[in-house]
């Protein structure tokens, strides 16, 4: 079973802290990102562009309950994959940390080049509209809330672990 599952927005740090968790505690890590890219054999902003926003939501899904299912470790998923119902109730037997950041510094982490195919027009009102719409999903999913504003990885990671001991 899987020892933790990170959620948040884009910028909020799941990868980086995660990776890091996974150090920490000795058990491997894994993104549903990267999952995605492998079973599509394409890289996400390409999978938006020639399958459209549906065809990388059903690969999401389908990795998500995957890696849930046979993944023992830390799991990052990707920021909106709290969207999808079936995967909200898939999450609600799981550890969830849900990484809290500000606009500002998501925008500073995410930055407004090429990759984000969900913020790529008007980036920061569309990363300002994603994480007030799905605000009310990450909360009904986690069972803890670290906060990333302001904070290193190292840092954030620390307090990841002193919830999951």
């Amino acid at each position: 079973m899987t020892t933790c599952v990170l959620v948040g927005p884009p910028g909020a740090g799941k990868t980086t802290v995660g990776r890091l968790v996974a150090e920490s505690l000795g058990v491997p890590f894994r993104d549903t990102d990267a999952d995605v890219e492998a079973a599509a054999g394409k890289a996400i902003p390409d999978i938006f562009f020639e399958e459209g926003e549906a065809a990388f939501r059903e690969y999401e899904r389908d990795a998500v309950v995957a890696a849930l299912q046979d993944h023992d470790g830390v799991l990052a998923l990707g920021g909106g994959a709290v969207g999808d119902e079936r995967t909200r109730a898939e999450l609600l037997a799981h550890t969830v940390v849900w990484l809290t950041v500000s606009l500002h510094d998501a925008a500073k982490r995410v930055g407004w080049g090429p990759g984000r195919p969900m913020i790529d027009l008007n980036p920061r009102a569309r990363l300002a509209e994603l994480m007030a719409a799905r605000r009310p999903l990450y909360e009904e999913v986690a069972t803890a809330t670290v906060d990333t504003t302001g904070r290193t990885p190292g840092d954030v990671a620390a307090d990841v672990v002193a919830v999951l001991t």
